[in-house]
């Protein structure tokens, strides 16, 4: 099987060049996206090759530390990045959704690890943070579309809520409909990938694997794994934040706060 075409300095200067036809379209569009488009290109190629460096140390040290390390920091920008998009202004976004991540990251990558791959150390980074760096970053944006779709629809059906809450109806029950529709929101986008992959789509990893020599019937039965990883955690993920948010709605004497 051949080896992978390495791309050297000219051919990446090549490669900047895609981005400077882009930002030439849109100028010639008058889209005023060029300034957009010319900072996303320097911290894709800044980002991207600390990302590399930092990984080159880490697959070659491979110490159970330095993996836990490195899937905590991923976590937490994770989960920041999704509370900003829920809300800012709710108390203990943050943890929940952290929580949340976390419990669906590890639940996923344990199942996994210990039943399926049996990789001869539980840390194996070569496994552990490519398969984490996806279901974090799934799980982010589930997160973030279910828990901003609760807040808003919460807040603009305050008074059918308290409605529910005179009739007798607890908090859980007053908010329960809505909670479902920003799991079913937030997981939607999952299974529409889940109904065209391979049809209409062609996965980032998958074609990765076929780049880099890998038999393609191994390309696809990873992508298999790592498609029902994702959906496995990104349904967690929007239960558990869904369930902690609406705590938050509620104070003590099982009122909605406004």
């Amino acid at each position: 099987m051949p080896d992978l075409i390495k791309l050297d300095l000219a051919d990446l200067a090549l490669v900047v060049g895609l981005m400077a036809i882009a930002i030439g379209l849109s100028a010639w569009e008058k889209l005023g996206l060029e300034l957009n488009l010319g900072i996303a290109t320097g911290r894709t190629i800044l980002q991207l090759l600390v990302l590399g460096y930092v990984f080159d140390f880490i697959f070659a040290v491979n110490n159970p530390w330095a993996v836990l390390g490195t899937l905590a920091i991923m976590l937490t920008m994770g989960a920041i990045v999704a509370r900003n998009r829920i809300s800012q202004k709710i108390p203990l976004v943050l943890p929940v959704v952290w929580g949340a991540i976390l419990v669906s990251t590890a639940f996923t990558l344990f199942y996994t690890n210990f039943l399926i791959l049996q990789p001869d150390r539980w840390y194996e980074s070569k496994y552990m943070i490519p398969f984490a760096g996806i279901i974090i970053g799934n799980a982010m944006n589930a997160a973030a579309i279910a828990g901003e779709r609760l807040v808003s629809t919460v807040n603009n059906s305050a008074g059918e809520i308290e409605t529910h809450l005179s009739l007798g109806a607890n908090p859980q029950q007053a908010v329960t409909q809505y909670r479902r529709e920003a799991i079913r929101a937030a997981f939607l986008p999952t299974i529409n990938q889940m109904m065209l992959i391979g049809m209409a789509t062609l996965p980032s990893i998958t074609a990765g694997q076929l780049l880099g020599g890998v038999n393609p019937l191994d390309a696809v039965s990873y992508e298999i794994l790592i498609v029902f990883m994702v959906a496995v955690a990104n349904l967690l993920t929007t239960i558990l934040v869904t369930r902690g948010l609406c705590r938050q709605f509620f104070n003590s004497a099982a009122q909605l706060i406004r």
